[in-house]
């Protein structure tokens, strides 16, 4: 699944060509990909087509094109929400590109910018977990920008739960620290939490927590404030370099908007890495069942501590 650097590099090959883009036509091939979009809101067809892009946003794993312009009936700001789910992509192509070229197309865009003339925007999800809807627009709880690429202190209702991610300026470490002072559950648990920390998935938990030392089961109010702090660290260092190079690709499901795959995954140290020797210690990396996945560690460095309160 798509986690925080992939998703930022759609989103950042998105910005220049959607902002004040207007979509002239919407054209849906497969309604399951509109499975977030409330139809009591209006079709989604008729509420995207003639509305202009004013942005290209991102909090944690979700990512979201404002409208410019409310609707006359209504008040309130709206966005496109894109949701990638465990294959989903987002392609900029030519007006003229042949459908057929990206695959299972679900939903195609043609925008028109003032710069860049006009544009195909095709979703493409082969196994049809992601989506697209227009979601309303709310104030962010803390009063902060809703995600990177907007000023406003606004986030799509349908996001507006999920947490800030460690490279979000207003997201708030002593918060963080605190919650994790207050769960018994493994640390890994705590870091795919979307509602505690956003944008860290199964991949950069194992990598930060393979950097910080920290075994994937260890009680999270167990680890000292220090421990908590190093590894809030690494997440944010690894998932900085990931956004560098493009993020994870193990296979073409995930690409940025030209189709390109990034290539982090010659970086790893321990997710997918079992039966490698560790690049710390050179002992054998594990894989071990965890939440219907694996976690990737090594077993010599990763020690799981006994159980017991630190003071910070």
């Amino acid at each position: 699944m798509p986690e925080l650097p992939e998703v930022e590099v759609v989103r950042a090959g998105l910005a220049p060509a959607v902002t004040g883009a207007t979509v002239s036509s919407v054209e849906v091939f497969d309604a399951r990909s509109l499975r977030r979009h409330d139809p009591t809101a209006g079709d989604f067809a008729a509420r995207v087509t003639g509305q202009r892009f004013s942005a290209a946003v991102r909090r944690g794993k979700f990512l979201w094109l404002p409208l410019a312009d409310p609707p006359e009936e209504s008040p309130s700001f709206s966005a496109l929400l894109v949701h990638l789910g465990m294959s989903g992509q987002v392609l900029l192509r030519e007006a003229g590109a042949p459908l057929a070229d990206d695959g299972p197309v679900r939903i195609r865009l043609m925008l028109q910018h003032p710069e860049h003339g006009e544009l195909a925007l095709h979703f493409v999800d082969q196994r049809i977990f992601g989506s697209m809807a227009v979601d309303r627009l709310v104030d962010t709880s803390d009063g902060a920008p809703g995600g990177l690429g907007d000023s406003r202190a606004l986030v799509p209702s349908q996001v507006a739960h999920i947490a800030r991610d460690p490279l979000d300026p207003a997201f708030s470490d002593a918060a963080f620290l605190a919650s994790l002072h207050g769960k018994n559950t493994g640390i890994k648990r705590a870091l795919l939490d979307q509602t505690l920390i956003s944008g860290i998935g199964n991949i950069y938990a194992d990598e930060a927590l393979w950097a910080a030392r920290v075994h994937f089961a260890q009680p999270a109010a167990t680890l000292s404030r220090r421990k908590a702090r190093a590894l809030l660290t690494e997440a944010r260092l690894v998932l900085a370099k990931a956004l560098a190079e493009g993020g994870t690709s193990f296979d073409a499901q995930y690409v940025n908007v030209n189709g390109a795959s990034g290539y982090f995954s010659h970086s790893l140290n321990a997710y997918g890495q079992q039966g490698k020797p560790c690049p710390r210690c050179g002992r054998a990396l594990v894989r071990e069942a965890f939440m219907n996945r694996s976690s990737h560690f090594c077993p010599h460095c990763q020690r799981l501590r006994v159980p017991r309160l630190l003071q910070s």
